[in-house]
């Protein structure tokens, strides 16, 4: 009894932290899922604690008891592979069309998902004919005189373990999935998920070995739990940090942009005044070669000065947005429209892959035809002089509510240092380049609750992708 009191205790500790950990991260659909899975972990120890009640509770109300509390071990495939589905939904856009990841999508679909739950219920029914458990009998663990009832299974009961194995295969996914989770952060949680969950069931298959007891499983509880309770604080934790820079960060640039304005306001009166006094200079000035070139000098350095006021005003004015039904293709072929004469002088090919007829979406039809126009405009100016193929492609998906859209190009491409600050504002890599396009880019599509991010990147190309919600806007967990 003892013993079983002390398993008892253990299985409180998984639903215990995990509750912990549901109420500091409610919004975390992650959190969520975990307090499912480790409320399942929680029961099937206690299925296991009962065994050990031997000189209190009879052999039938332990064996009826034992049977109840197996659904959790049972449906913990569904579950498990509930999660594994939701990782490659929501998680991973980044599959390329090969046949392991079209193998992934087959599998992990909503048909499979009723599938388990259907079979799942027949095993647990199985459970509780004598062709599933038979009986109870007593058995004592190796050195040691603690004696406990054992289930004596049926000839069924390869059904059961052909089941559980199922679970090896499901954590075997969720590992490699995680390697294509763009996300570090997710990533390594997943991968110590994955391992964990592993020895949490080989810890429990050795419940199978009568000589061992079956307290085994409880050992692996305790690490399993512990392990993934700090890794899932350590994935939070740095995800809110990377947003508190971000917000920070937010704010210099917030106050960096107020100062900017006031001095942009005056840089422009002082502009027109100097083109006014240009344009009479030039109406009443001689007409010798170095007036003309003067005037035009100066002609030519107040544009300059304008387009570069114009271009800050823009970047700092884009602050809220009205977001209306739009069909994304329609917005996109249009922004190829408007780039088309800069593309052509380029000598740049543009294609579009557009797997749906229509993919509509909520969202601000002109800033994101700027946004498209900005990159297909950057990804022009990337190629070397000396390339004679010179093509840039989009094409457009939907993925877990999701619309992706990735963009390729046959550019020199972008060193992976350069990565990330390609996004900050005032930073470019050309000659007279000002910086604000890339950052015009992610202002735009994080005020979408999208993102924006260069997967890959080689000195024979470039791919940017975008991932827009379709619908509603996500958030921030």
């Amino acid at each position: 009894m003892i013993i079983g009191l002390l398993i008892c205790a253990i299985a409180i500790i998984p639903i215990v932290l995990a509750v912990g950990i549901r109420n500091l991260y409610k919004g975390s659909e992650l959190s969520l899922w975990l307090l499912i899975y480790m409320g399942i972990v929680c029961v099937w120890q206690l299925d296991i604690s009962i065994l050990y009640f031997k000189d209190v509770l009879s052999e039938n109300t332990i064996l009826f008891i034992f049977r109840l509390l197996r659904i959790s071990t049972i449906f913990s495939i569904p579950v498990v592979f509930y999660i594994t589905y939701i990782i490659i939904n929501k998680h991973t856009t980044t599959f390329k069309d090969n046949f392991f990841n079209l193998l992934l999508r087959v599998i992990f679909s909503r048909k499979t998902l009723i599938f388990l739950l259907i079979w799942s219920t027949v095993v647990y029914i199985t459970n509780w004919t004598s062709f599933g458990i038979k009986n109870l009998v007593v058995r004592q663990a190796s050195y040691s005189s603690i004696e406990f009832y054992y289930p004596e299974y049926g000839n069924l009961s390869w059904i059961f373990v052909l089941h559980m194995s199922s679970f090896f295969i499901f954590l075997f996914f969720i590992y490699i999935v995680s390697q294509k989770i763009l996300n570090q952060y997710m990533k390594n949680f997943l991968k110590t998920f994955s391992i964990c969950s592993l020895l949490l069931f080989f810890t429990g298959f050795m419940n199978f070995l009568p000589s061992s007891g079956v307290i085994v499983s409880s050992i692996g509880v305790i690490i399993f739990s512990v392990i993934i309770m700090l890794s899932f604080i350590k994935l939070n934790t740095l995800i809110i940090m990377d947003y508190n820079n971000l917000l920070e960060r937010q704010k210099k640039l917030d106050y960096t942009g107020n100062l900017a304005a006031s001095l942009i306001h005056e840089i422009k009166n002082s502009t027109q005044v100097i083109k006014g006094f240009a344009a009479l200079l030039n109406q009443n000035f001689s007409s010798s070669d170095f007036a003309i070139n003067s005037l035009a000098m100066i002609q030519n350095a107040t544009d300059q000065l304008e387009d570069l006021t114009n271009n800050y005003q823009d970047y700092m004015k884009y602050s809220k947005m009205e977001l209306k039904m739009e069909d994304m293709n329609a917005i996109i072929l249009t922004s190829i429209s408007l780039s088309n004469e800069i593309v052509r002088k380029k000598g740049v090919e543009v294609k579009f892959d557009k797997k749906y007829r229509t993919l509509r979406a909520f969202v601000n039809k002109t800033y994101l035809q700027q946004v498209f126009i900005n990159l297909i405009i950057n990804s022009t100016e990337a190629f070397p002089d000396d390339l004679e193929s010179r093509i840039i492609e989009l094409e457009t998906d939907l993925v877990g509510g999701n619309i992706i859209i990735n963009m390729y190009d046959n550019g020199k491409g972008i060193p992976p240092q350069n990565w990330e600050s390609i996004f900050d504002p005032f930073i470019s890599s050309k000659t007279g380049g000002m910086g604000l396009g890339l950052p015009f880019v992610k202002k735009i599509i994080l005020e979408h609750k999208g993102d924006i991010q260069i997967i890959d990147s080689t000195p024979s190309g470039t791919q940017f992708q975008i991932v827009l919600p379709q619908f509603e806007l996500n958030n921030f967990n």
